[in-house]
């Protein structure tokens, strides 16, 4: 018996718990097999936090400090020792997350950006992820926050990819005593106007949806929806990531519970089964204990494992050593093969910027991995 075509009210009646899981899976994994076969990838990167100043004040968040409380820029110096150490062991990817638009917010940020002759956090985010293009054999991934369609024009010949969360659809969320309120950069318009301009600007995207931060089912499944909506106009959205919140000390959120891994299990299959066979379906595996619970669920991709930095957003969930990693994935018959920050079918003439091509091309082996053995502990 064939599974039913992708649709709202079914899918808000697996994520009930209505309909039994197993059927689900198997659905899944079927799907994540016929797009992606038996190979499931990662990308070996370095964290580069380049300020954690930020304008917003989400309520789970402990990577955005105030000025004098941790509050502040990386220096280009410190940029690029991060960059030049994950070089030696064998990243390729340098993944630039930072707070958004600080400088709105914070004197310190405007000093600090014009000490150094830039307008804007983002001026400063082109400028460094430029340098590394130049100076290492790493690609930037720039995860910068909104950004207008110039701004990804001008980030897009130094950065093969980048990246913005939507974590979720629904304006609720911003609302007094829900987690995004007075955070105007979580506008869920705004998020998607970027991930729109990011397809007018050919650059392949990085987003998905964040579970557990008091979201209903509903607006879980009207979330992946939308992104499934963005993708199939734009054809830009080169990886969903599906992460579930986990709970922070020191932050309004504190004793909110994670998602159950059952039902988290169940809105990543769900996200393969709306998404489809090509998309390419991540889960951080460093958030649950047994992450291998994923595959089974239909995730061909575990997302930026760094054997030098910690999560910064995370920063009380070590990533797995890759030898777990490779161990959790070969358990259940997938090859585990390292990526470069962008996926392989993006990998082409329309998509990475003319100047970058051949740098990206060189970097990766003939079937669009990264072309490298080495595999440095984790």
């Amino acid at each position: 018996m064939s599974y039913p075509a992708p649709e709202p009210d079914y899918a808000l009646r697996l994520l009930d718990g209505d309909l039994p899981a197993d059927p689900l899976f198997a659905e899944a994994s079927r799907l994540r097999d016929e797009g992606k076969g038996k190979t499931v990838t990662f990308s070996k990167k370095v964290f580069v936090p380049l300020t954690t100043l930020c304008r917003d004040t989400c309520t789970y968040c402990t990577f955005a400090k105030p000025p004098g409380a941790g509050g502040e820029y990386l220096s280009p110096e410190n940029v690029m020792a991060i960059v030049v150490a994950g070089q030696s062991h064998g990243c390729t990817e340098a993944l630039f997350t930072l707070g958004d638009q600080p400088e709105k917010r914070w004197e310190a940020a405007r000093n600090f950006l014009a000490d150094r002759g830039h307008d804007t956090t983002l001026d400063y985010v082109q400028a460094m992820t430029e340098r590394v293009v130049a100076e290492t054999a790493l690609f930037p991934h720039a995860n910068p926050g909104l950004m207008s369609e110039d701004a990804l024009r001008a980030l897009r010949p130094s950065n093969p990819s980048m990246g913005l969360m939507l974590e979720n659809s629904s304006p609720r969320l911003m609302e007094p005593g829900m987690p995004h309120h007075n955070c105007p950069d979580k506008e869920p318009s705004a998020r998607i106007a970027t991930i729109v301009a990011a397809g007018r600007a050919k650059v392949p995207f990085t987003t998905g949806i964040l579970v557990g931060i008091g979201e209903t089912p509903a607006e879980v499944v009207d979330s992946l929806f939308v992104l499934e909506e963005l993708n199939r106009r734009s054809g830009s959205i080169q990886e969903i990531i599906v992460q579930n919140f986990q709970p922070k000390a020191d932050t309004l959120m504190r004793n909110d519970p994670a998602p159950s891994v059952e039902y988290f299990a169940r809105v990543v299959a769900v996200a393969r089964w709306i998404f489809g066979p090509e998309m390419n379906l991540q889960v951080p595996p460093n958030l649950t204990a047994d992450f291998g619970i994923y595959l089974d669920a239909g995730i061909n991709d575990w997302g930026g494992v760094s054997p030098l930095t910690i999560d910064w957003v995370n920063p009380e969930a070590p990533w797995p050593h890759l030898d777990q990693l490779e161990s959790a994935t070969q358990a259940r018959g997938f090859e585990l093969k390292q990526r470069l920050p962008v996926y392989p079918e993006f990998i082409t003439e329309e998509w990475i910027d003319p100047g970058l091509i051949e740098q990206v091309r060189s970097a990766a082996d003939a079937d669009g991995y990264a072309a490298t053995t080495e595999r440095a502990s984790v």
